[in-house]
């Protein structure tokens, strides 16, 4: 049981070593940015993030008409 722990760490152990190569190598290397704004294919299309489109959803329109808000009783 010992054995088969230890050999699972060291394989998780070299897959991470693995993907974090160009990361420890490269100067000033980044984990890449995987959000949806980040990503210059999605803008070009006009894609954005969920929270973007709600922020854009609540922005005041300054083009709006103002309406009153009187509510007549019947």
């Amino acid at each position: 049981m010992v054995r088969l722990f230890l050999i699972s760490l060291l394989i998780i152990a070299i897959c991470m070593v693995l993907m974090s190569v160009t990361i420890l190598i490269k100067k000033g290397g980044r984990f890449p940015n995987t959000h949806v704004c980040g990503n210059k294919h999605l803008r070009r299309r006009g894609i954005s993030s969920a929270q973007t489109q709600d922020k854009q959803a609540q922005r005041e329109n300054p083009m709006a008409v103002k309406e009153s808000r009187r509510h007549d009783s019947v």
